[in-house]
């Protein structure tokens, strides 16, 4: 099991509404997930609000069920501009809005517990970092179904172990998460630059990254 990189001469699936909206079997992603409180409301609808204006100006209908497909044939100057949005959002997560529950020891082991549980037997888990209100993963080598299920799964277990630690009830992470289908080894080393200098402004003990030995 190693890390492989999309390839244009192989055909690419296209899923909505789940992780990943791209894939290529055994591919690998750069995967983001956050707390249900990590982004304010009027924050999100604008963000949104500015994204589809974005397409709408780019001739593409966002309510376009392929709308990220098409994203995906303009020209590399307008792809690149693009994800001018996905950079804002961490942005904002990088703002720690919310409760920052990840920020406490006990509740980021639980997520770092999920995401090595299955790693060399179901997939291949590259760098990460768990910061207070949101997660980055580097994933790879595992179907596409398979890693549908696997992300949801990674959510549904740390947020019901987690709630018990804090003594809580309700919904802990957004239903929306963001993956980026990583398209070169060069993209790769960058990705791993990013997840290990997203904790910089943080003290020790606040966060959690983790190297791919």
């Amino acid at each position: 099991m190693d890390f492989r990189f999309f390839d244009p001469s192989i055909p690419v699936s296209v899923t909505k509404g789940h992780l990943p909206h791209w894939d290529q079997e055994g591919a690998t992603y750069f995967i983001t997930w956050r707390t249900a409180d990590s982004i304010p409301k009027d924050v999100w609808t604008r963000w949104r609000w500015q994204r589809s204006r974005w397409l709408r100006e780019n001739g593409i209908d966002p309510e376009d069920a392929d709308w990220r497909k098409q994203v995906e044939a303009l020209p590399e100057e307008r792809h690149r501009d693009f994800r001018s949005f996905s950079r804002a959002l961490e942005r904002e997560l990088d703002s720690c809005h919310g409760a920052c529950p990840l920020r406490i020891p006990e509740c980021a082991a639980i997520v770092a517990g999920a995401l090595h549980y299955f790693d060399a037997d179901r997939y291949l888990l590259g760098d990460y970092a768990i910061m207070p209100n949101h997660v980055h993963v580097l994933v790879g080598g595992i179907p596409r179904d398979q890693m549908l299920q696997q992300v949801e799964s990674w959510k549904h277990w740390s947020a019901s172990r987690i709630n018990r630690h804090l003594g809580r009830r309700g919904r802990f992470w957004q239903d929306e998460s963001c993956d980026h289908l990583v398209r070169s080894e060069a993209a790769f080393h960058k990705l791993r630059s990013y997840i290990a200098g997203n904790p910089v402004k943080l003290r020790p003990g606040e966060f959690v990254h983790w190297v791919r030995p």
